[in-house]
C-alpha cells in the first residue's frame, strides 16, 4: 500500500505520542519535500515534530509535477506541503492521502483522491486493537496539539468507535 502524508497528521500524532500508529497501520509513509521542510521548520519544545524525519519508515520523495503544484497553490490557496502531497499521490498512484486541512481535503476529493485524516486513522487503530479507545487521543490532540474538531464531528467519531 502506498500512502502519502501531508504535515498535520505526522506533526499532530508526534506531539501526542501516537505517531507509531501510522507505521503499525501503513508500514511506510511517503512525504514530499515540502512536507519534510514544514516538519523541519515546525517548532515544538521537545523537537518531536522535526524528529519525524529520522524515522526509517518515513520516506521523502520530491513531487515532480510543478505545474499542478503551482495551480494548487495559486488557484486553490493550498500551502506547499498540501499541494505537493496531492501532486505526489497522483504521480505515485498512491492508495491514500493522509490530510486534515479542510481546503486540502476538499481539493483532493475534487480530484478523486482517497483521503483519510487523523480521526479516520484513530478509528482504524481502534478497529485493529492498536488503541483501546479514541476519545483520550482526540482529547490529547485538542489540548496538546491545538487540533480543531467540531463538537458534531467529535460526537460522530465517538459514535463510530462505539464510545
Amino acid at each position: 500500500m502506498i500512502v502519502v502524508s501531508d504535515t498535520s497528521p505526522l506533526s499532530n500524532l508526534a506531539i501526542v505520542g501516537y505517531l507509531s500508529l501510522l507505521q503499525q497501520i501503513y508500514n511506510r509513509v511517503i512525504i514530499p519535500q515540502g512536507v519534510a521542510e514544514e516538519l523541519i521548520n515546525a517548532s515544538d519544545e521537545e523537537n518531536l515534530i522535526a524528529g519525524v524525519l529520522s524515522l526509517d519508515w518515513i520516506e521523502v520523495i520530491p513531487a515532480k509535477n510543478l505545474e499542478l503544484i503551482s495551480i494548487l497553490r495559486n488557484n486553490h490557496n493550498l500551502d506547499r506541503g498540501e499541494a505537493e502531497a496531492i501532486a505526489l499521490v497522483i504521480e505515485l498512484e498512491a492508495d491514500e492521502l493522509l490530510i486534515d486541512e479542510r481546503l486540502g481535503r476538499r481539493e483532493a476529493t475534487r480530484l478523486g483522491l482517497p483521503i483519510t485524516g487523523i480521526l479516520g486513522i484513530l478509528l482504524v487503530a481502534k478497529q485493529r486493537k492498536l488503541i483501546p479507545t479514541v476519545q483520550p487521543v482526540i482529547d490529547a490532540l485538542i489540548i496538546q496539539a491545538s487540533f480543531r474538531v467540531s463538537s458534531q464531528l467529535y460526537a460522530q467519531v465517538l459514535k463510530a468507535a462505539n464510545e
